[in-house]
């Protein structure tokens, strides 16, 4: 552990994104490096003072295109690194330069929020109108129709075919296939709607079916850390299983639900799905962890069988 290191890992720090092994380490370095811990306390002292500015009220409609059209960019970003990279300017480190400068950033933060929002709401344009229920006229776009909230979800048991119904002024119907990209978007937006949790197992349950797109995996991560209803999160465990040996973002949402979730069905579930990455350093240091004081005896039992049947490493 050095000290640049703990700079640069300070903003995941504040924002408990480091992983478990990592936070330990970060925190017994700040505890004996007098520079990195006054680092670390500009950093919470700039996000108090972030927090206690007052924010405005966004539409919900207008948030909710926004993210959808965000969503569908990240989609199909091209991202590649190649030798002109190397000529690109390094914002980070640029940012890392000015030592979190209170004025400063917040400037740069009020500026590039206002920026993506007016850039995004000017990229959401659809020119395929969805077709109405009962062959009426064409329906607008979910962007210009102002999406108010998902109501229903009925998949085809028989096809990839899907019909939604979603609300503006008054409510809409678009039927299309899983491929189409606004039926995925309005699926997305579906998945985000902790206050319904039977439409949410419902948009889970026809995402499940494109886990292998990363759009829709980072919404199953998602609601296995946030949604409210132990359903849903036993749900997203299912439809991610196969992807904890591969991907490490899952793997570690894995581990924070082993860790930190309060339903201990959705516990259970996670300490077998980590039976595959067992000697994996993260999931080692959680399974010490739980075999020695964690409070439900089968995660403690799993816990201790998991650790003696891997080879002992010097």
């Amino acid at each position: 552990m050095n000290c640049d290191w703990t700079k640069e890992n300070v903003a995941l720090f504040i924002y408990d994104e480091l992983a478990d092994d990592a936070k330990f380490e970060f925190e017994q370095h700040v505890r004996h490096c007098l520079g990195c811990r006054r680092e670390l306390e500009a950093a919470l002292e700039f996000k108090d003072s972030m927090a206690a500015l007052p924010m405005k009220d966004v539409s919900p409609s207008f948030l909710a295109a926004n993210r959808m059209q965000l969503q569908e960019s990240l989609e199909h970003a091209e991202q590649s690194r190649n030798i002109f990279s190397s000529f690109i300017f390094d914002a980070t480190g640029w940012f890392h330069q000015i030592k979190l400068a209170p004025a400063l950033v917040a400037a740069l933060l009020i500026i590039g929020f206002a920026g993506g929002v007016g850039t995004s709401y000017r990229m959401f344009r659809i020119d395929r109108p969805p077709v109405a229920e009962g062959g009426g006229p064409p329906l607008q776009p979910p962007a210009e129709a102002n999406i108010a909230g998902i109501e229903s979800i009925t998949p085809d048991a028989n096809s990839n075919q899907v019909q939604i119904k979603y609300n503006t002024l008054q409510p809409q119907i678009m039927n299309g296939s899983t491929d189409d990209p606004r039926i995925r978007q309005l699926l997305v937006l579906a998945a985000r709607n902790n206050r319904n949790s039977g439409l949410v197992l419902d948009s889970i349950d026809v995402l499940t079916r494109r886990t292998e797109d990363n759009a829709v995996r980072e919404v199953l991560v998602e609601a296995l850390r946030y949604d409210k209803n132990p359903g849903v999160r036993l749900k997203s465990l299912d439809a991610l299983k196969s992807y904890v040996r591969d991907d490490v973002h899952v793997r570690d949402a894995v581990v924070e639900a082993l860790l930190h979730d309060n339903n201990a069905g959705v516990r259970q579930e996670a300490i077998s799905l980590l039976d595959v990455v067992k000697a994996d350093t993260s999931v080692r240091s959680a399974l010490t962890v739980l075999a020695e004081r964690d409070s439900n005896k089968f995660i403690r039992e799993e816990s201790k069988r998991y650790l003696a049947s891997m080879p002992h490493l010097d």
